[in-house]
């Protein structure tokens, strides 16, 4: 088993990333996050890039005295002596210098040969190596340089002091397989490059960043460098929680460990968001919204038995809220029982299938199910406690002329669907004249109210009338995201109601026939 060095650089390369520029005061603020993550190096800045940059390293270095700050520098004496005034006062410095090695860098960016190359790569390590103990150099797009030359330089690094060595995988390139081979030669066949610490740093321009970091690991590299949530230039960098975990997780196959206190992870990954407004996609893994959450059904009653069975991790672990049993389409009976027990209601196996029925209702309208919806959806369906003789089978709306015309189809006992179509001056009286043209009732709409009942654009509307059917007056309510789809329900409970009683009426003058 071995210590993984965990290597940030929100700061420099994270900062890179579009739109994700920070002032120095929240760069001093991560940096105080990063540090109560237990991050083992802090990338904080390129100096030489503007003055901000240098003033914020060296804010950073006053501050945050645990962990190695790192700043980064070109093979160049003026970034290095940049590099070296900032990180001067702080107590683990270190110089991160860098020089491009592939011969694409070489000839179309900084237009030299491999000679010219080799002789600023020693010239850069030598000089940082004069300001401080701890260098660190890179390669820059070390996968795409012909490996015998990638090996001279890096050969040619170490002997000139460098104590670690960086393999970046700069524009993502690299395969897991290729990426752990390359370590394994270099380990191979550069002298002394076991007595330095070998270092990694992948793009996730193929989405392959955190699988090259630990296929890397396998073959020997024992930093990895990575940032918060992922971000950095185009695509991104490794992700630094998915790292962490998948080390934790697994660590029965990589016997590796950090010095992360993962429950600082979501606090980080918050903050990172907060700051830069950037924030990680829903099913980020580890610290996205939807990480711990959990809708289908059969994972949901699984959740409910036991955890393991869904969750490879707690969200305790990572300091994230909790598990969440989403509310949605694909949730099952165990789900919403569970969700109404957690909200004081203990339901009965009939109250339980009422309410399930109207919920899966909503939940094809709506995306989520609130808690507020869970509270109309029980109350309406304890409503519902008449005999559904009238049934809605389905409702076509048009409106936006100067008429409004509906078709309806109702079922009515064990009949056959009938449908009508009317117009009205507004697209509830057109489905309430539509439902008229297949009853033999008369309905007076006394009192009308709708009412959003729920939070949201989607939110769940609520109709309540009063009808006076057959000389007497009955309650209506219905409950929908879509009020008129509302509307129709309450008109179609109202009837319902009216038939119920004049049922039950019936069959006491019945009764009373035969005494």
């Amino acid at each position: 088993m071995a210590k993984i060095t965990i290597f940030d650089t929100t700061l420099r390369d994270g900062e890179q990333s579009p739109g994700a520029t920070m002032s120095t005061a929240e760069k001093l603020r991560l940096a105080i996050q990063l540090d109560k993550l237990g991050v083992d190096v802090i990338e904080a800045g390129f100096p030489v890039a503007s003055d901000d940059d240098f003033e914020g390293v060296r804010t950073i270095v006053k501050e945050v005295r645990r962990p190695v700050i790192a700043a980064l520098a070109r093979a160049h004496p003026l970034d290095v002596d940049r590099a070296g005034a900032a990180v001067e006062a702080a107590a683990n410095p270190r110089i991160h210098v860098f020089l491009a090695t592939s011969d694409i860098h070489l000839k179309h960016k900084l237009e030299i040969g491999r000679e010219e190359c080799l002789e600023r790569v020693i010239a850069g390590v030598e000089r940082s190596r004069s300001l401080v103990d701890d260098v660190e150099f890179s390669p820059e797009d070390a996968t795409r340089t012909e490996v015998a030359f990638l090996c001279e330089v890096v050969q040619a690094a170490v002997e000139a002091g460098a104590t670690t060595i960086n393999i970046p995988d700069t524009v993502g390139y690299t395969l897991p397989s290729e990426y752990r081979s390359l370590i394994e030669t270099l380990f191979r066949e550069v002298k002394g490059l076991e007595k330095t610490v070998v270092s990694v740093h992948c793009h996730d321009d193929l989405g392959l960043a955190v699988a090259n970091s630990l296929a890397a690991l396998e073959a020997g590299a024992r930093q990895v460098e990575c940032t918060i949530n992922g971000i950095g230039e185009r695509a991104g960098n490794a992700s630094l929680e998915e790292i962490v975990m998948a080390l934790w997780v697994r660590k029965d196959l990589t016997e590796h460990h950090t010095d992360i206190e993962t429950t600082e992870l979501y606090k980080a990954s918050q903050l990172l968001s907060h700051i830069t407004g950037i924030h990680p996609q829903p099913n980020k893994a580890i610290v996205g919204r939807n990480a711990f959450a959990h809708e289908a059904g059969i994972h949901q009653h699984g959740m409910l038995k036991d955890r393991m069975t869904y969750e490879i991790m707690t969200p305790e672990m990572v300091g994230a809220p909790g598990t969440r049993l989403v509310l949605g389409k694909h949730s099952g009976r165990h789900g919403l029982r569970n969700r109404y027990k957690e909200l004081g209601y203990e339901l009965e196996d009939d109250q339980l299938d009422r309410a399930y029925k109207l919920f899966t209702l909503v939940a094809d309208q709506k995306k989520s199910i609130l808690d507020e919806d869970l509270l109309v959806i029980l109350h309406h369906g304890a409503m519902v406690d008449t005999p559904e003789s009238f049934r809605l089978v389905e409702l076509d709306v048009n409106c936006g002329g100067k008429w409004s015309t509906a078709r309806v189809r109702v079922s009515h006992g064990d009949g056959p669907p009938r449908e009508a179509s009317a117009k009205g001056d507004g697209p509830i009286a057109a489905v309430f004249s539509a439902i008229d043209e297949l009853i033999d009732a008369t309905v007076k709409i006394e009192d009308f109210e709708i009412v959003a009942a729920t939070p949201g654009r989607d939110a769940i509307g609520e109709v309540n009338l009063h009808a006076r059917i057959g000389g007497r007056t009955f309650t209506g309510r219905g409950a929908s995201t879509d009020v008129v789809d509302a509307a129709a329900r309450a008109y179609i409970n109202a009837l319902n109601k009216a038939e119920q009683a004049e049922a039950l009426q019936g069959a006491e003058l019945e009764k009373e026939s035969h005494t």
